[in-house]
């Protein structure tokens, strides 16, 4: 709120005082965790539910404010989940379902029905920041999905404009890397020309509503089909000897802003260089089959960590300095009935009782070591935060009324 020199301040005595400071503190202590729309974010987390084994969503809202992670994507608009979201502050991307896209492609009408019931209706106390409208539909392998991707993006923004909500909600979808020909080096990253004719006609909507290009950038799958010509070190942030573009005569010393490059590559050459590449998805499996290469505990800690190090210092690529990287790391929990191999199911951040999965620098809300007897639920966790607040709050009016 902004403040004029025309604001009358009177001056308080010793009781009005007190009121004063309590509601400051009040105010500190009990307010939702800070909006960020209008702060440079930098680290969201993909918070997929394919699993029997995971707790309530009021429980999860607890464990990312007690992790401190303000920015999360969910792969549809489960209203359990929004529900819980209400005034904590998280601000959130949903999904539009692949099986949906037909359906609302159809009609403006079918599109402003899920608008009102998935988006409006929750709006503004759940921060809904966003709407991915599939996700990895074009080099997909169902190519009657292609057709609709775009129709149904336009239906969905017609409604948020319709509500008055496009500037509050933007649309976008999702990439894979099977977008691209080729990726090596970064400078030469286009298109495959089988998908161009869909892209293009996406970009250029997306440039004018403003949407960023959202790309699933795994540096994991592109060393566990190769790990004979790739070197772990670049593909996990350690010190290693890079690699070198000679056409942008510019050097990389990690896989993952190589693959961010490619990205802005691509968009250059089709005509979007103004449009900002958004990381969807990243992250690093701590278990895997056999035959899938790097798959461990070790590597998934320190991707995991060493990529929040990068994302922390709020800095762009070598190709892209001045665009500061955002990425939402797959995934905050493993996925005990995601079909695929093992891999698959097993990215998870945490544990499903709350505790770390392995240590990237994140505070579980149990100790990872404690045995299932002893430990504590996410809702008595939740109350005994509640009391303890409490406490600090009775014992600072306290203090202040004795001064």
């Amino acid at each position: 709120m902004e403040c004029t020199s025309s604001v009358y301040l009177p001056t308080f005595h010793m009781g009005s005082s007190i009121f004063l400071w309590l509601f400051l503190i009040f105010s500190v202590i009990f307010s939702p965790v800070s909006a960020k729309h209008s702060v440079t974010w930098t680290y969201g987390v993909n918070y997929g539910r394919i699993a029997d084994n995971l707790p309530q969503p009021e429980s999860v809202v607890t464990l990312l404010k007690a992790a401190k992670i303000n920015h999360i994507r969910i792969y549809d608009a489960d209203h359990g989940v929004l529900q819980a979201l209400k005034g904590s502050g998280i601000e959130i991307i949903i999904g539009l379902p692949n099986e949906y896209l037909k359906e609302i492609s159809i009609g403006e009408d079918r599109a402003m029905n899920w608008v009102q019931e998935n988006v409006q209706a929750f709006l503004p106390d759940t921060r809904i920041r966003g709407i991915a409208v599939g996700n990895e539909i074009l080099g997909g392998t169902t190519i009657e999905l292609w057709e609709v991707l775009l129709p149904a993006a336009k239906n969905v923004y017609s409604a948020l404009y319709r509500l008055g909500l496009q500037h509050t909600v933007e649309v976008s979808s999702p990439h894979s890397e099977a977008v691209f020909a080729n990726s090596f080096p970064p400078s030469a990253c286009i298109f495959r020309p089988d998908v161009a004719p869909f892209m293009k006609p996406l970009l250029e909507f997306f440039s004018q509503t403003g949407s960023p290009f959202y790309i699933n950038a795994y540096p994991f799958l592109a060393y566990k089909n190769d790990p004979q010509h790739i070197d772990i070190n670049y593909a996990l942030f350690k010190d290693n000897r890079g690699i070198y573009d000679a056409k942008t005569k510019l050097h990389y010393d990690n896989m993952f802003e190589a693959q961010v490059d490619a990205a802005y590559a691509a968009l250059d050459k089709a005509g979007f260089s103004k449009m900002q590449v958004i990381v969807s998805e990243t992250g690093w499996a701590s278990r895997g089959d056999p035959d899938e290469a790097g798959a461990n505990v070790k590597n998934a800690r320190t991707y995991n960590r060493n990529l929040r190090k990068l994302l922390a210092k709020k800095k762009g690529t070598p190709f892209r300095p001045k665009m500061v990287i955002k990425a939402y790391v797959f995934a905050l929990f493993n996925e005990n009935l995601k079909p695929g191999p093992t891999s698959e199911r097993n990215f998870g951040l945490f544990k499903p009782d709350g505790s770390i999965a392995y240590d990237v620098g994140f505070t579980g809300l149990v100790p990872s070591a404690a045995p299932p007897s002893i430990l504590v639920s996410f809702k008595e966790i939740a109350g005994q935060s509640w009391l303890r607040w409490s406490y600090l709050l009775v014992s600072t009016a306290w203090a202040v009324v004795l001064l």
